[in-house]
């Protein structure tokens, strides 16, 4: 694809999400987000009406007169879009694929934060880090993060849910907000997503399609694994069969929600066949009610 086709489909698709953050995440975002950490600023002598926690005991010792740490809200935050460009995120039942879905969500969040002065990175993975963009300000920017999504090619297939978490935790130093956009079609990541949940924010977003929930009953059908490559030929008629899978898809569901249960995290769930639009909605209103 040439390069102006390139610039034209990141044109329709910043057209697409500014109107989406300005009218609805903006104010949100900033309710959710802002204010969530304060850093350190200065010391000053303590005075009636000071919070007495936020004395600082060396300096008064030093002094010899009360003296406190004061505070501000952090003036910008980092926010990560950790994002799953496996094959699977090429299935698509609906009207769209799960990776273009993934793609508009990923402009809003970052449209959101720019929005706000706030640094946003990339990381893309499979079962391996296919590719890093560090956290960084302005427009230039969120539309370079938006030309590798549109067309970076992976490596590989298949996903490791982990190996993100795990390299997030050993690269970031500082605390973010991180959307960690996938199918969730994997095991084993509990572990490192507890321990990235203790120092970031972090949100899942889940994308799936009603036809990875539901098997139609429609005879013999020969499915390919997109991540593996693999076919099998099934009858998608068989009761056994079609309870074996209701089973598996339910099983698969509640482990998840058990996890983002346990570690105590707000995730979103968005389906192929409904308006991403007002589950993204309803997560940022929910959590602006909090703070």
């Amino acid at each position: 694809m040439d390069t102006k086709e390139i610039i034209k489909r990141i044109r329709k698709l910043d057209i697409r999400t500014k109107r989406l953050v300005n009218d609805i995440f903006s104010g949100e975002y900033h309710s959710v987000f802002k204010g969530r950490g304060m850093e350190f600023s200065e010391v000053r002598e303590y005075v009636i009406g000071d919070d007495i926690r936020n004395i600082d005991w060396n300096v008064t010792a030093r002094t010899g007169s009360p003296h406190i740490k004061v505070f501000e809200e952090e003036r910008e935050l980092t926010v990560m879009l950790m994002v799953d460009v496996s094959s699977s995120g090429e299935f698509g039942t609906a009207t769209r694929m799960k990776r273009e879905i993934a793609l508009e969500i990923c402009a809003l969040l970052a449209f959101s934060a720019i929005e706000n002065n706030d640094l946003v990175g990339l990381i893309m993975f499979t079962d391996r880090i296919e590719k890093v963009v560090m956290p960084k300000k302005g427009r230039r920017h969120v539309l370079r993060l938006l030309r590798e999504l549109l067309y970076f090619e992976p490596q590989d297939t298949e996903t490791d849910l982990a190996l993100p978490l795990e390299y997030l935790n050993r690269i970031t130093k500082r605390k973010a907000i991180v959307f960690m956009v996938s199918d969730f079609m994997g095991a084993g990541y509990d572990k490192p997503m507890t321990i990235a949940a203790r120092k970031h924010d972090l949100v899942p977003i889940v994308i799936t399609d009603p036809r990875e929930e539901e098997m139609p009953k429609i005879g013999l059908v020969e499915f390919e694994d997109a991540e593996t490559g693999l076919t099998k030929l099934i009858d998608t008629a068989d009761p056994a069969l079609r309870q074996a899978f209701d089973l598996n898809v339910s099983e698969a569901s509640f482990r998840r929600e058990k996890i983002f249960k346990r570690i105590g995290l707000d995730s979103i769930t968005i389906r192929l066949d409904r308006p991403y639009i007002d589950e993204l909605t309803a997560f940022f209103k929910k959590r602006a009610s909090r703070y």
